[in-house]
């Protein structure tokens, strides 16, 4: 490919240097066009195939993944900045998942018998739809599209890709992937598009769900799109996730889980802890330690292992984050460590902790995409989950406290949000749902419920 940069160029940057990684085209209408087209062609003949075959395919995909892991996990923390450590846990959770769908996969699509309340007999079958259109983010590149795709391959439907443009590579290499795998052509296909493309994508008849990893905004507008079309579509948007501690915490515990899961993955993870909220009666211990821990995170060179905080993703992003920390501090928090954007090359920003967070501020109000923690006092535990529910984010949140018992029932019955951590901090588990409330979208992934999402749930009655 030429070095040269026409206007339609897509140019990948390394955010650790600042520098070019590499260039992709757009592709013409006529090549997308054809694209959908193979991929509806391909779905044709997988809805037929056995969900016993479809599992046997799926776990070749795992392996591919796992031949591919060091490519794969080098691409993801040059193209996007993460450790390279977390990188190639990423590709591990990826193969994960692979082998849990393919184990439940058949079990799960298995037809139904059911009684009827005439007494005749009826059977509730999980039949394919078709082309499953999937718009992913740049945070984790691999995992978010592995997420819906392995799914919904397991479903019997087929797979287009938009992948974030400064990710672009990483959608290309999984391509590959899942064509070394065996898949047939064209059943996964990655689509070099823009936003005036992807509309069109989202309105052609073969398309016939929508699924979106990204911002409530982006979510708004793809839903509208795809409604209006009366496509069906799964949402998992952002969120500022808080985190409780309560009074009784095993506070060394807390504080270190809480600075893993603020800064994991650079902080640029929408599962992320973000708000943390302490009961007054250990709000000062807390604060002391967390604020010194994480003064002390090292940030650097994503490829190294001493390294525990990489760069952000884009130049912009640290921009939009150093703002919304500006504009906290004009309303009334302070800043206790970080908040200064380095000199030098790529697009760091240190570890940043802010207090005196009240309403009315980014810094409880919205997500901060990128490491900066949200330190609230609240007055005693239930006082703690009142703040954390007073969000118009549901996606998920944590718990701290030695009567897990309490913090359990705490979970299921007033936080309201898809998921909750008890004593830990966590991002996905094959076997769990993922999937939020209010803002942070609707629709479930994983532990079987991400198999029929897009799947007709067909009834047939017989006498």
């Amino acid at each position: 490919m030429s070095d040269i940069k026409t206007k339609k160029d897509i140019e990948t940057i390394n955010p650790a240097t600042g520098k070019c990684l590499k260039h992709y085209s757009y592709m013409t209408e006529e090549e997308v066009n054809k694209a959908i087209s193979k991929c509806q062609q391909a779905f044709e003949k997988w809805k037929n195939i056995s969900t016993e075959d479809r599992a046997q395919a799926i776990k070749a995909v795992g392996r591919a993944l796992s031949n591919a892991k060091q490519e794969l996990a080098q691409l993801m923390t040059d193209e996007m900045g993460k450790t390279l450590e977390q990188s190639l846990q990423e590709v591990d959770l990826c193969v994960a998942i692979c082998e849990y769908t393919a184990k439940i996969g058949p079990k799960e699509l298995e037809t139904e018998e059911r009684a009827m309340i005439s007494g005749e007999r009826g059977r509730v079958s999980y039949a394919p739809i078709g082309v499953i259109y999937g718009i992913q983010p740049w945070n984790f590149p691999s995992y978010q599209v592995v997420r819906y795709s392995i799914a919904n391959l397991m479903a019997g439907n087929a797979i287009l890709l938009k992948h974030a443009s400064n990710v672009t590579g990483s959608g290309k290499l999984l391509e590959s992937i899942y064509s070394k795998a065996g898949l047939p052509e064209g059943l996964f296909t990655t689509l070099i598009i823009d936003h005036d493309q992807s509309n069109k994508v989202i309105k052609n008849k073969s398309v016939r769900g929508v699924t979106l990893t990204g911002s409530p905004d982006a979510g708004r507008a793809i839903g509208q799109k795809a409604s209006a079309e009366l496509k069906k579509t799964v949402l998992e948007l952002g969120s500022n996730d808080a985190y409780l501690v309560f009074e009784d915490a095993d506070m060394d515990l807390a504080v270190e889980t809480c600075v893993r899961g603020r800064i994991y993955n650079n902080g640029e993870t929408c599962i992320a802890a973000k708000r943390f909220i302490v009961a007054e009666k250990v709000y000062d211990e807390f604060r002391d330690k967390f604020v010194k821990a994480m003064s002390e995170v090292k940030t650097g060179d994503p490829n190294q292992e001493s390294t525990q905080l990489g760069p952000m993703a884009r130049e912009d992003l640290r921009e939009e984050l150093h703002n919304q920390v500006v504009e906290s501090v004009k309303n009334g928090a302070e800043i206790v460590c970080g908040g200064i954007i380095p000199s030098g090359e790529g697009f760091f920003y240190p570890a940043t902790v802010l207090v005196n967070v009240k309403p009315g501020q980014p810094a409880y109000d919205d997500e901060f995409f990128g490491p900066v923690a949200s330190l609230i006092k609240a007055k005693d535990n239930k006082d703690a989950m009142r703040i954390a529910n007073d969000s118009r984010f549901g996606l998920g949140g944590g718990i701290f406290s030695k009567n897990e018992d309490a913090a359990i029932e705490m979970a299921e019955k007033y936080f309201d949000t898809g998921m909750v951590f008890i004593n830990s901090f966590g991002l996905a588990d094959p076997a769990m749902p993922f999937g939020g409330v209010k803002d942070s979208g609707y629709g479930r992934e994983h532990g079987g419920f991400g198999l029929k999402e897009f799947v007709n749930v067909k009834s047939v009655m017989k006498r």
